[in-house]
């Protein structure tokens, strides 16, 4: 029988709204609130004897409170939109948005427990609670598509239920589409931009991330890749109790994966070591590739050193095309031919400006510092690395070339995002990994 454990009182959960109007009212909303925003902020300099910018009226931090907050309320593809535009966008991104959408990878609420229980009886039928003993109205975890929750199944095994938002499987397109009209007329976005090609993968990605067999299709692979690697530890996923908007899997026991910063240095080098290893073979040997680089997706078994591999929806496979291109910008990178790499980057879809144009060195010079751990063949001290500092430094030129903008090939958005997040992990965890070994054996 579930628990009827009681959430009303706290904050941390709020209702979805589910219709396409109820959805559609909060972006109304959320620009109307950032528009008398950007009016009190210009009354206020005004009042001050300053001449206000729109920009400096926009990004005040009650404007980024409040776009973050109903981003977050809306969940689903709103707030992925989000994430999206943030994880690889960021040098055609003023810094502060940046920072309102990085808000959204932890701020998501909950469902309040009778939006939930209707969730569930739509999944199982109305006698829902007579299949799970002990099931938690506040789950354990909560994110963009869904939430976590605890319960013992009937056969008695510990396990979790993964239950998708209602309506966010429905909204996907509308909602993305809303999502970038707001922030383009909000002037949040740069009119030269044309996100209009990664927006529309983004539906697909999200379509393939509300598929929760789908993602049990991807938790059964990496389940059978690794069953031997002995490093990692991948729950087992129970086809009889899931559903399309309930993913079922056995519980597994660790702790949050930033938590070995107190181990010694070699256990947090092995760790890092072994998550960057994987990284190279999603890509190389699967062609697919867990991309969201969210810490809460890894955990750590201190008892047997295992690293338990959290959440799969976010998975995508990658063309043989844009894989073997990677290999050859790498190889390029590593062997500091810089002709070849212009050539593999232009195959895979950047635009690298014209032949000995300052804008294409400044490109290449962003790719070469992207790519610095791999090229020498020695651990590269994450902690005390500077890269990140002068990526910023360099996105920052980035703006003295609009007219050269464009979005990213979205295949190479989606893997530097894993890229980037196992940078910072290991940044996090104050590791040493020798990423050039790792990635010989591919190249």
């Amino acid at each position: 029988m579930a628990g009827s454990k009681k959430n009303d009182g706290d904050d941390g959960h709020k209702s979805i709204p589910t219709s396409r109007a109820g959805r559609f009212a909060r972006v109304a909303r959320m620009a109307g609130g950032v528009a008398g925003g950007m009016l009190a902020e210009g009354t206020r300099q005004l009042r001050a004897g300053k001449r206000p910018s729109a920009r400096d009226m926009l990004m005040t931090p009650a404007n980024a409170r409040r776009v973050a907050d109903q981003l977050a309320t809306m969940r689903g593809a709103a707030m992925k939109v989000g994430q999206i535009l943030s994880m690889d966008t960021g040098e055609f991104l003023p810094r502060e948005l940046a920072d309102i959408l990085a808000r959204l990878r932890s701020d998501a609420k909950y469902m309040p427990p009778q939006q939930l229980h209707k969730t569930m009886s739509d999944a199982y039928g109305e006698d829902w609670e007579q299949l799970f003993y002990g099931f938690d109205n506040r789950p354990l975890a909560a994110a963009s598509i869904g939430q976590v929750h605890k319960t013992v199944s009937p056969d008695g095994r510990e396990i979790v239920l993964k239950v998708q938002y209602p309506g966010v499987a429905t909204s996907i397109d509308s909602d993305v589409d809303n999502i970038a009209t707001l922030l383009r007329m909000s002037g949040l976005l740069p009119s030269e931009l044309d996100i209009k090609p990664l927006l529309d993968d983004a539906k697909l990605q999200l379509k393939d991330e509300a598929d929760y067999h789908k993602e049990a299709e991807f938790l059964q692979a990496f389940a059978d890749l690794l069953r031997e690697d002995e490093r990692f530890l991948v729950p087992e996923v129970l086809p009889e109790l899931t559903r399309p908007t309930v993913l079922a899997m056995t519980y597994v026991s660790g702790k949050p994966i930033e938590t070995i910063v107190e181990q010694p240095q070699a256990e947090r080098d092995r760790v890092m070591t072994a998550l960057v290893d994987l990284m190279f073979m999603e890509l190389f040997e699967l062609r697919m590739v867990q991309t969201d680089p969210n810490f809460a997706n890894y955990q750590y078994r201190q008892s047997s050193g295992e690293i338990v591999l959290l959440d799969f929806g976010a998975t995508r496979r990658f063309k043989a095309g844009f894989v073997n291109n990677y290999r050859k910008l790498t190889a390029a990178a590593m062997a500091g031919d810089h002709d070849k790499l212009i050539a593999a980057a232009e195959r895979i879809g950047y635009a690298m400006g014209d032949a000995n144009s300052e804008y294409r060195d400044l490109v290449l010079e962003l790719f070469l510092l992207a790519l610095e751990p791999l090229c020498e063949d020695t651990e590269y001290d994450f902690a005390h690395s500077d890269m990140a500092a002068r990526m910023s430094q360099l996105a920052e030129r980035v703006t003295d070339y609009r007219d050269f903008w464009q979005a990213p090939p979205t295949d190479a958005v989606y893997f530097h995002r894993k890229l980037g997040g196992m940078f910072m992990l290991a940044t996090r965890l104050r590791a040493r990994v020798n990423v050039h070994q790792l990635i010989q054996r591919w190249l």
